[in-house]
Parts: structure tokens; C-alpha cells; sequence
């Protein structure tokens, strides 16, 4: 089975394909732009970029959305963290949020999965904080200041132990229990 994941991020890609690996399964990278919708309501967002994305390759299709919700904003970004990510980029975004009392927040990961007949969601996410300072490699977005709950090293720094315990796996090892299965 094929089966189309849109996106331009080639560390999702790889991520993407280290998680799910199935010998009966190839994931092929599709990528296309598929403009956003901006709210905060993530389900809302994933569902119209799965309709996107299911209208331009016209197969099987999965899209995927991560964000970040920040305990002093009441959960804020969360399906704006790209472009709050954007103005902010690392070095501002500890400053502002890394140095104060409550660095809590909270990644998630939302997959939307079309087979050509029906619309599945699968989730996961992970407690962590905000690091005081960037570390690690800043090639992926925010992984070089997430520090994730029991850990002293950002998603940047830990390697391939971030695919063992992150948001995104979590999410895919359902969508992978899905994909094997087709049990919810």
C-alpha cells in the first residue's frame, strides 16, 4: 500500500519514515504547499488541509500538524504555532517564555489520514519546558527548546531518543496500530 504524507519539511519525512517503517507500507513524499487555515480549533485545521491535500493527489493522503501549548498563554499558540514560531524564533521565544516562573507546555501532534472514504484523526503529545537558552541543533523549528518532562536535554540535543518518546511518535504509533490493524 501507498500511501501520500504532504509536507516540504523533510526532518518530518525522515522522522516520519524512521517511526512507521512497514514492510507493507510506503509512505511517499508529497511535496506540495497546502496553505493553512489560521485557528486555534487544530482539528479544524488538520481536516481542511486532509481535503487539500486528498483534492491534489487524489490517493490516500495523510497530513500531519504539531504545536505548542504554552502554559502562561492559556494553551496559546497552539495551531498558530508556525507563524507565532516564525516572528519569534528561538533566541526570542526562551527569552520570553523560558526564564519566568511556569515554563511548562504542552506538543502535540495531530495526523489526519484520508483512505478516499473516511477521515481519521490520531493524536499524541508530551508535557515539557521551555528551555532558558537555545541548545542543540536549530534545524527543526522548537526542538532546540523543548525540553520534555524527566529529561535535561532538548529534542535538539537527544538524537534519535526524541523518535522514542515524542509527540509525533506517539501519534504515529496509533496511525501505524491503524494502518496494521484498521482498529481505532
Amino acid at each position: 500500500m501507498k500511501i501520500r504524507f504532504i509536507t516540504k519539511n523533510d526532518s518530518k519525512i525522515n522522522e516520519v519514515n524512521a517511526i512507521l517503517d512497514m514492510d507493507n507500507i510506503e509512505i511517499i513524499a508529497a511535496k506540495y504547499s497546502i496553505d493553512e487555515i489560521q485557528t486555534e480549533d487544530v482539528i479544524a485545521l488538520v481536516k481542511d488541509k486532509l481535503f487539500k491535500a486528498f483534492k491534489k493527489v487524489g490517493r490516500p493522503v495523510f497530513v500531519e500538524h504539531t504545536g505548542l501549548y504554552i502554559d502562561n498563554l492559556n494553551g496559546f499558540p497552539g495551531g498558530l504555532t508556525q507563524i507565532f514560531w516564525d516572528k519569534l524564533e528561538a533566541d526570542k521565544f526562551s527569552l520570553l517564555f523560558g526564564c519566568g516562573d511556569n515554563t511548562k507546555l504542552v506538543a502535540k501532534t495531530t495526523i489526519g489520514y484520508c483512505d478516499a472514504k473516511k477521515i481519521y484523526i490520531f493524536t499524541g503529545e508530551i508535557n515539557g519546558r521551555i528551555s532558558s537558552e537555545p541548545k542543540g541543533n536549530r534545524d527543526f523549528q522548537w526542538d532546540c527548546i523543548f525540553i520534555p518532562d524527566g529529561e535535561s536535554e532538548t529534542f535538539a540535543e537527544m538524537g534519535d531518543k526524541k523518535n522514542e518518546i515524542s509527540m509525533r511518535r506517539k501519534a504515529f504509533d496509533k496511525f501505524k496500530l491503524f494502518l496494521s490493524t484498521g482498529e481505532l
